[in-house]
């Protein structure tokens, strides 16, 4: 360093990056920590606070000391050692792995103080640096079995082809949803988010709010659902949600009949699942919204982007904030995991005829979707949803009905036998009316998500196909 490079950081004075020493001492640990700790920069040795230039001697011993003082912090701190004049200049570089520790604890940089970091602060720096993940964190309040869902699981399971033999345990600890300790076997939160009889009791965030508004703003609401029945769950039904309460019309393509929703249904679906896997899950006092505006949806989460992500790299690179989230997804087919969630929402897009969607990061990160441009030869099948959508009953309801008039069957039988390939389309149209309509019930209904689950016809059922028989003879 030059005479006048050691007059530019004597007149700029300490800051962030610039603490002055005046000796070598124990303290210097201290300083090296929090520079290490936050993005590095140089202790100028042998200034005094106020800038004044008192000198050190540079000696083997002096720089023996320093490099000590250095290699015994946890990680060692990267320092180097150069004199400029009658003072030392150590550089120390920001620790690849943080945070870092001396003999006293734990530092970090505020402007030009060092600052010794509290419980509550090394936690939050633990968090904010993803040295902790908050999905392979164990959730300590979980107490298995007496929490566990294994409805949930089954259906889990049976969506990622492990194999059934399997005990539940083991699958669990090796899918890391779940670990081991001698006796011990605890349920990791992310686990818990998918598992979990009552995810919100361990996790007031674990939600997403879903709303319908009346024009352009928040101003008139005409429907809000908040769903919080697991991740798989939630997402499932948000889009249930939005199929609702948009339009679906129709186009003649080669003389077939082609359905066209309003809006693109495989990228809203591929912005939710991102939502609820990349969102920041420490962040309590927030949570995933989809919104519907008269022009546009909305689908919100906590956390902006995930630390290593830059906005200009979005698209192009995978970061992923929750891991375990992130494989229990992959493994039913939710996600594909190689980078490519915001390409597939711009190409799903694309392929609609939409326009592409807009991102936002701030705080919350926000994708927005915008409706078909070219509606001219678009024939809606649902009524306007400027007011309010009304449940759809009739045609499907009653083909429903014919499918149950011998048997009971299952939501999965039922969707084959009536040949619709969308899974919210057939909750929506077909069997959700069909149950609130009184003319379907469960044969379990005290668990409505158990594997074991068949639906069967009411006497109300019965009576309609018997006087729709009567109405044909």
């Amino acid at each position: 360093m030059t005479a006048e490079d050691l007059d530019i950081l004597l007149r700029e004075g300490e800051g962030s990056m610039l603490e002055y020493k005046e000796s070598v001492s124990s303290s210097l640990a201290r300083e090296m920590v929090a520079l290490a700790n936050s993005t590095g920069g140089r202790i100028l040795i042998g200034v005094r606070d106020d800038g004044t230039v008192v000198g050190v001697h540079d000696t083997n011993e002096a720089r023996a000391r320093i490099q000590d003082m250095a290699h015994n912090c946890d990680p060692p701190v990267r320092v180097t050692i150069q004199p400029s004049g009658s003072v030392l200049v150590v550089t120390v570089r920001e620790a690849e792995s943080k945070p870092v520790q001396c003999r006293e604890g734990f530092f970090w940089r505020q402007g030009a103080v060092t600052q010794k970091l509290s419980r509550d602060e090394i936690r939050d720096f633990f968090r904010s640096e993803g040295a902790i993940r908050f999905d392979l964190a164990p959730c300590s309040k979980f107490r298995y079995p007496d929490d566990f869902d294994r409805d949930k699981f089954e259906a889990w399971r049976e969506k990622s082809r492990i194999a059934k033999s399997a005990a539940v345990e083991d699958v669990l600890v090796n899918i890391e949803a779940a670990e081991r300790s001698g006796d011990r076997f605890a349920m990791r939160n992310g686990g818990a988010l998918f598992f979990a009889k009552n995810v919100k009791h361990f996790f007031p965030q674990a939600y997403i709010t879903c709303l319908l508004a009346r024009g352009t703003d928040k101003v008139h609401v005409l429907d809000r659902k908040d769903f919080a029945g697991g991740v798989v769950a939630d997402i499932d039904d948000a889009m249930v949600f939005i199929e609702r309460n948009t339009r679906t019309g129709w186009r003649i393509q080669a003389l077939q009949r082609e359905n066209v929703p309003e809006y693109p249904t495989k990228a809203l679906r591929e912005a939710i699942t991102n939502a609820v896997m990349h969102r920041d899950w420490w962040e309590v006092g927030a949570n995933v919204f989809v919104e519907i505006y008269s022009d546009r949806i909305e689908v919100s989460s906590p956390g902006g982007l995930p630390r290593g992500l830059p906005p200009e790299k979005l698209g192009t690179r995978s970061v992923r904030r929750n891991p375990l989230i992130a494989d229990l997804l992959h493994r039913i087919d939710y996600i594909e995991m190689a980078g490519t969630g915001i390409k597939r929402m711009r190409e799903a897009a694309r392929e609609h005829g939409s326009p592409e969607p807009e991102f936002e990061s701030a705080g919350f990160f926000t994708a927005t979707f915008r409706p078909l441009a070219d509606t001219s030869d678009f024939v809606p099948t649902r009524p306007d949803l400027t007011e309010h959508v009304t449940e759809q009953v009739g045609e499907q309801v009653g083909r429903l009905l014919v499918a149950l008039e011998d048997r009971a069957r299952s939501g999965s039988e039922l969707q084959a036998e009536l040949a619709v390939s969308s899974r919210p389309f057939f909750l929506y149209s077909y069997l959700r009316p069909a149950l609130a309509s009184a003319m379907v019930e469960m044969t379990i209904p005290d668990k409505p998500r158990s594997r074991l689950q068949r639906y069967r016809l009411t006497a109300k059922g019965r009576a309609w196909l018997s006087a729709r028989r009567a109405r044909r003879s």
